[in-house]
């Protein structure tokens, strides 16, 4: 039996997490100046390059080389196929949509995971989270705007995207603690840009400037500094205390929309992100409870 996670280790997951948060926004502030000249699978082959040479530089730097076989066992190779799924659907929502909207949206993920777990019998919900659930998917059709421009194919890439992330998620939490992160990093860094190469050979590639490459080389480190962090924090962690800090990204996002691009989100989309980070924040203190609640009754019965 798997001994509880530490304070100390706790502490590495929420300090990984709010780094993951911020530098994932870098990243998506870059793709989407990228995007506005590149097509889908241009912009993911030449990220995926150099995020991909950071993973190689980080598995060498971290002395995991010779674990670098373990990439190819299937929970991995899985996770990295649901990232490339990820990247695709991200990218292309992100070229018509303000980045705020979109981190809000994406920011349904803990309530996808928590309603997968009640539907399948992992953990039921009880009439309370079942509430906050559906007072978060409010909040994201505040975001989107029922019957205005909002609604369309984009909105409907990011919930797939969400969906997807919650996916991936519960695949990561679930691999072995004897495959290093960095090599997790570097199968989906290769995963991600064979597949952007892929998808750009049935696209009209499009001439690059040194400035585009710039950017999606600044996006590539940053994506994959952002993924190994992401990695780290949902490992070996209690995730109930962790995942409140994926908010954080709602904050940096709004900040580089209207520093970048000149968004500001009208007092709609400010409330749907508050309904949707409020209902998230409640599912997770559940879930905490519920744990709690299960660790003093195996305690009991073991006593």
């Amino acid at each position: 039996m798997s001994l509880p996670p530490t304070p100390a280790q706790n502490r590495r997951g929420i300090l990984a997490m709010v780094a993951s948060m911020a530098i994932f926004t870098a990243n998506d502030t870059f793709t989407k100046l990228a995007r506005v000249d590149l097509p889908v699978g241009e912009v993911l082959f030449i990220r995926g390059i150099f995020a991909g040479l950071v993973s190689l530089a980080l598995v060498v730097a971290f002395g995991e080389t010779r674990k670098m076989h373990l990439a190819l066992r299937a929970p991995v190779l899985a996770r990295a196929g649901m990232e490339a799924a990820v990247a695709f659907t991200f990218i292309l929502a992100i070229g018509h949509m303000p980045l705020a909207d979109l981190t809000a949206i994406m920011q349904t993920t803990p309530l996808l995971i928590a309603l997968y777990c009640a539907l399948t019998g992992i953990a039921p919900m009880g009439p309370r989270r079942w509430a906050a659930v559906l007072v978060g998917f409010l909040g994201v059709l505040l975001v989107v705007k029922p019957g205005g421009a909002g609604i369309g194919l984009d909105t409907a890439l990011a919930l797939g995207s969400a969906v997807l992330v919650a996916s991936r998620d519960m695949v990561t939490r679930r691999l072995d603690d004897a495959i290093p992160s960095v090599v997790v990093l570097f199968a989906t860094s290769v995963i991600v840009a064979a597949a952007g190469g892929a998808l750009s050979m049935v696209e009209s590639w499009k001439p690059v400037t040194i400035g585009t490459i710039a950017m999606l080389g600044v996006a590539g480190v940053c994506i994959a500094v952002g993924h190994l962090c992401a990695i780290i924090a949902f490992r070996g962690v209690d995730v109930a205390v962790v995942s409140p800090f994926r908010y954080s990204v709602m904050l940096w996002a709004t900040l580089a929309g209207f520093l970048v691009f000149g968004d500001v989100p009208d007092a709609a989309a400010f409330t749907g992100a508050a309904l949707i980070a409020g209902s998230g924040l409640y599912t997770v203190h559940r879930e905490r409870i519920r744990a709690a609640e299960a660790a003093r009754l195996t305690a009991k019965s073991a006593g």
